[in-house]
């Protein structure tokens, strides 16, 4: 007679300790974007938001998609240049551009560059990845960017916010899972 007592305890128990073992703040979800070919992995619900930038004297229309968990953003960014050279100097505009924001200093920097990507021969690529600390309103930020052109297309992936806040395997998730289509 005890066990039928013992099993609904048991049953509550085990879906107790599952669900305790799941991030509440963390509830990850694939995304495709609409606007540009890209997939990522999100850690919320992003909400996405489109408006003109300057990017050093070229005004192009930028769609942002962010999702934002215990104060620490998690953000695409992407837009067309008119060519190639534009979107590369796209990207190092983004890159000086969010680095000047936090006042930060850049820790690592990465730059590569590449042509005939994806077997064209007139593909052409370039990224840069920064780790970067600053400050903003007093607090010490930290910003862990991908910012990539491929053709004609720009990309800036980022992590940014407290220092304190953000989990390096939170990071390395959502930059890893960044994927042109």
């Amino acid at each position: 007679m005890r066990i039928p007592f013992f099993k609904p305890l048991i049953v509550t128990l085990l879906a107790s300790l599952a669900l305790a073992a799941c991030s509440p703040q963390y509830n990850w979800r694939d995304y495709s974007s609409q606007d540009a070919p890209f997939r990522v992995m999100f850690p919320d619900k992003p909400a996405t938001h489109a408006r003109d930038v300057d990017l050093n004297g070229m005004t192009v229309k930028m769609t942002m998609t962010a999702a934002q968990v215990e104060g620490v953003m998690f953000a695409v960014g992407s837009g067309e240049a008119p060519d190639a050279d534009k979107a590369e100097a796209a990207v190092a505009a983004m890159k000086t551009a969010l680095v000047r924001n936090i006042g930060a200093t850049i820790k690592s920097e990465k730059q590569g560059k590449s042509s005939a990507i994806a077997g064209s021969s007139t593909a052409r690529s370039s990224a840069i990845d920064i780790d970067a600390s600053g400050v903003q309103k007093g607090a010490p930020m930290r910003l862990v960017g991908h910012f990539e052109s491929r053709n004609k297309r720009f990309y800036q992936v980022i992590v940014m916010g407290p220092d304190k806040a953000m989990s390096q395997e939170q990071v390395d998730m959502f930059m890893s899972s960044f994927k042109l289509q």
